[in-house]
């Protein structure tokens, strides 16, 4: 059994809902079909939650109204028949309903996950009515029944496992199931969500649960590319990672997957696939355990990152120095990208600067402290990439025009990390690309 994914591009209109149709029958393979909110409506939901917490009643009814008649639009076109699409429009109206009582009660930050829950419940539920129009045998499974999270918001892979194949047991005959991304239930039983990674993670997670033969991650582009395409002018897909170079290019900056998707997969040793809906026959990105090749694969970059320099001469060599400096990181839950040390000072850097004012005030007993924002960790991901002939030579060669505030190397034979202000991000990227790569 495979797990295949679609995101909201790849359901944002009907006749992309037909495609994907046509890619979850192009073979027998039993499957579980993953797919994320139509595009457009995850946001438009935050914006009716943002709306009800001001107490915009007016505000939130016309946003809700909005999104109720492109649905109504939708469906004319995904649809044939006037039957099908009377039970399309009773379901839309079901949760339109539900979206319209929220005008009418108390917000709170649970009501909120409800409202962000209705994209994935409304998008799985015409794709049911389109499969069946179309004669195509499926099952509907409610995420909510089997995907759970801990009080830590941590996936409870065991739990998901177990009421997973309690509910595909019930079906052994169908070849087809179709399941919300992105929702699910947290320690309370409440509707909730997976937040990092969307539906990405549930697919993983899923394909994890059932130690799927692959899982395959369908978006609008052909795989993971060598660099950023939106920045640099010619990039081309990597046609395979190892775990760890996806998982470092998902960490630094790489859009098309979230870093905790790589995980579950990782532990089962189901091999990803990243497939492009609308060029469906290119050969994407393939991640799996093994690795074909050293050097320099791609390039990722990581915007609004904050430098933190801790400078003190009398404490920094002192015994648990360095284990008091992180202990102020992990009170305040920030997560650290990078690590540099001198004789005088340790610096590190930050992605969140939600806790900054405090975490400055607790280091303040340890040495005086500078800031600086406006960063970006730019990081060249491979096999074995400093082992590999003049590829640091190449790095640095391309970087030779950039005031380089870090440098990381070791933690990782996958990866060198440069810290550098943003401004100097995309004529680095496009240099790096060049040197690299050959291609600009």
């Amino acid at each position: 059994m495979k797990v295949m994914k679609f995101g909201g591009t790849s359901v944002g209109k009907p006749e992309r809902m037909h495609d994907v149709a046509k890619l979850i029958t192009a073979d027998p393979e039993k499957k579980i079909v993953v797919l994320s909110a139509l595009s457009g409506t995850t946001n438009a939901l935050v914006e009716i939650g943002q709306s009800a917490a001001r107490f915009d009643r007016e505000g939130a009814a016309e946003q809700i109204s909005r999104l109720s008649n492109h649905y109504h639009t939708f469906i004319e076109s995904l649809l044939a028949s006037d039957k099908a699409r009377e039970r399309a429009l009773a379901i839309v109206r079901e949760h339109f309903e539900f979206l319209g009582i929220i005008l009418r009660i108390s917000f709170s930050e649970s009501l909120n996950k409800d409202i962000l829950a209705q994209g994935e419940l409304l998008s799985t539920k015409l794709f049911s009515v389109y499969l069946e129009e179309q004669g195509i045998p499926h099952v509907l499974l409610p995420a909510l029944e089997f995907m759970s999270i801990d009080a830590e918001d941590e996936p409870q892979l065991d739990q998901i496992r177990l009421k997973l194949s309690d509910l595909l047991a019930r079906y052994q005959e169908t070849g087809l199931f179709i399941t919300q991304g992105y929702i699910c239930r947290n320690a309370k039983g409440e509707v909730d969500n997976l937040k990092r990674g969307g539906s990405d993670y549930t697919a993983s997670l899923v394909a994890a649960a059932i130690q799927a033969s692959v899982c395959e991650i369908w978006t609008d582009i052909d795989g993971m590319h060598n660099n950023d395409p939106r920045i640099v002018k010619k990039t081309v897909p990597v046609e395979q990672l190892s775990f760890d170079e996806a998982a470092e290019l998902a960490y630094f900056g790489a859009k098309i997957l979230h870093p905790t998707c790589i995980w579950p997969t990782r532990q089962q040793n189901v091999p990803v696939k990243l497939l492009n809906t609308m060029q469906p026959l290119a050969a994407g990105t393939v991640i799996q355990k093994t690795t074909s090749s050293k050097g320099a694969k791609a390039i990722a970059a990581k915007d609004g990152i904050i430098a933190i320099n801790i400078k003190s001469s009398r404490m920094l060599l002192a015994y648990g120095f360095l284990r008091k400096i992180f202990e102020v990181f992990e009170k305040y839950k920030t997560p650290i990208d990078m690590v540099t040390t001198s004789e005088v000072a340790v610096s590190v850097t930050i992605d969140n600067g939600s806790q900054l004012k405090y975490i400055l005030k607790e280091l303040e007993p340890f040495g005086t402290t500078e800031v600086e924002e406006g960063q970006t960790i730019v990081s060249i991901v491979g096999n074995q990439i400093a082992e590999t002939k003049n590829v640091l030579l190449k790095i640095f060669d391309g970087l030779s025009h950039v005031p380089v505030r870090m440098v990381s190397y070791g933690g990782s034979k996958h990866n060198v990390s440069v810290l550098i202000p943003s401004s100097y991000r995309n004529e680095t990227l496009q240099k790096l690309n060049l040197k690299l790569f050959g291609l600009e």
